[in-house]
């Protein structure tokens, strides 16, 4: 059995690399008192909008220790979904690249249970808990922290080999691994997904206003879309990637190679016209096990509606 602080790290990486995790990374389990100053900020200016989630379980989700009790450390994992072929959006509707196939969340975390057990078999019995994107976890913080990159001024992850498109995980667990420190930030004085976002939601370095964020409006609102996102959307039904398009680090990008994340043959056939004549039944059909199904059929209505009447008339 391995117990040893830094085989235990080699061991880890080596581990997630076979399973198809682009970095991983390691951090002490315990508390983000920056993060959470910054957080109870954020949450004062109501920048989080009707995402009411991220104000539940405070101390939990500003420290590991209190979400998963007895944890000493945190991995933290990045899983690249940038595809090989953007859908063409001449003449089509934009979806986010990470919606493009099946929902990550079930993906990863399947992943994630095929490699905890066999590290088990390695390590023998530890505790953990792992997490994608579904808890109150600080997962961009965490990652920072373990080294994988840094927080960008769009907020993002940004890694200097591979650019931003990638999905963050975590296992915490009671393991003692040794941890890895924090990397520079690579942004300097560049400012291209400050003047590109066309609803001005990068408020300032690191920090979005999410209720001005087109990705925001799309997915996370209930309401209908306010006014001040008329004629700003660039044809945005569900989530956003402007911030990330125009970032010179994700020219770096590399296509994943997870079959599940590609679009179906359908997806990439339809256009503005066939969007606009949407019905239940084909939602239901293209979007079964997509990530898109969150906002159900009547929000992609909603968002399809909102840009044929104010942006492409």
């Amino acid at each position: 059995m391995i117990h040893n602080p830094h085989n235990l790290s080699q061991l880890l990486k080596s581990t997630a690399k076979r399973y198809g995790f682009k970095s991983c990374g390691i951090s002490k389990s315990g508390a983000l008192d920056k993060d959470a100053r910054q957080l109870e900020e954020y949450l004062k200016k109501d920048f989080h909008g009707q995402m009411h989630y991220m104000a539940n379980h405070f101390e939990k989700r500003t420290d590991t220790t209190k979400l998963v009790e007895g944890s000493r450390s945190v991995i933290s994992l990045l899983y690249n979904y940038y595809p090989a072929s953007p859908i063409d959006t001449l003449d089509n509707l934009k979806i986010s690249k990470y919606a493009y196939g099946q929902d990550y969340h079930e993906i990863i975390k399947g992943i994630l249970r095929e490699m905890v057990e066999e590290l088990t078999g390695v390590v023998g019995d530890f505790s953990c808990r792992i997490f994608v994107d579904s808890a109150p976890v600080l997962e961009r913080a965490w990652a920072r922290e373990s080294g994988l990159g840094w927080v960008g001024k769009n907020a993002n992850l940004i890694t200097r080999d591979q650019g931003s498109f990638f999905f963050l995980a975590e296992i915490i667990t009671d393991l003692e691994i040794a941890p890895d420190g924090p990397i520079k930030d690579y942004c300097g004085t560049c400012r291209r997904c400050i003047e590109a976002c066309p609803t001005q939601a990068i408020v300032e370095d690191k920090v979005v206003d999410g209720s001005k964020c087109i990705s925001y409006a799309t997915i996370e609102l209930k309401d209908e879309l306010p006014e001040s996102f008329r004629g700003k959307m660039e044809e945005w039904m569900f989530g956003c990637d402007i911030c990330q398009d125009v970032c010179p680090w994700n020219r770096f990008s590399k296509p994943h190679s997870q079959v599940l994340f590609e679009p179906s043959k359908k997806l990439t056939m339809l256009k503005k016209e066939d969007w606009k004549e949407l019905t239940q039944e084909v939602f239901s059909e293209i979007f079964r096990k997509s990530p898109v199904k969150r906002t159900k059929f009547a929000g992609l209505k909603r968002n399809i509606e909102f840009i044929t009447k104010n942006d492409i008339l």
